[in-house]
């Protein structure tokens, strides 16, 4: 018993939970393409979804995602200072009114079970940079993120080796 405990609560013996329930993770990874194909439809730099990934993996602290999108963004071209100080965007001018409005509805959403709230003013600023299916495929960006950051930071997910 006490080994069979130990292996669970060690830092490098998780439960990999993509693992354990196959047919759940091919779920979220299909929903996650229907979302990277609504944010593509909708005319969204997939830049700025890889902004919003790696802004929410900052939040939630999942290691697995931030590397992963760090290294997408970067394929796709974002510049490394942008990617660096994405943690302090607001106090920066490098980042568009559309990246301000995404990053800023990112961090509403994800800080949901503290704050319990999107502010209206978030909503609205949304609003004001994106269509309904721009504001639509972010959300749901933002709302997929965090439903893979838990996975990972609850399995704490390693990092490849490369």
């Amino acid at each position: 018993m006490v080994r069979l405990l130990a292996r669970f609560v060690g830092v490098s013996q998780r439960i990999q939970l993509a693992n354990a329930l196959p047919q759940a993770y091919r779920d979220i990874l299909a929903l996650h393409t229907t979302v990277e194909k609504a944010a593509a439809d909708a005319g969204l730099d997939p830049r700025l979804i890889e902004l919003v990934k790696i802004r929410a993996s900052q939040l939630n602290g999942c290691a697995f995602c931030l590397d992963m999108h760090a290294r997408e963004a970067r394929k796709l071209g974002e510049d490394e200072r942008r990617i660096y100080l994405l943690d302090a965007w607001r106090e920066t001018d490098l980042y568009t009114d559309a990246e301000r409005a995404a990053l800023a509805l990112t961090e509403a959403m994800t800080t949901l079970p503290s704050t319990r709230d999107v502010p209206d003013d978030v909503y609205r600023q949304a609003l004001e940079v994106f269509t309904e299916e721009q504001y639509t495929a972010v959300a749901w960006a933002a709302a997929v993120i965090n439903a893979f950051n838990r996975l990972g930071v609850t399995s704490r997910k390693p990092l490849p080796r490369t």
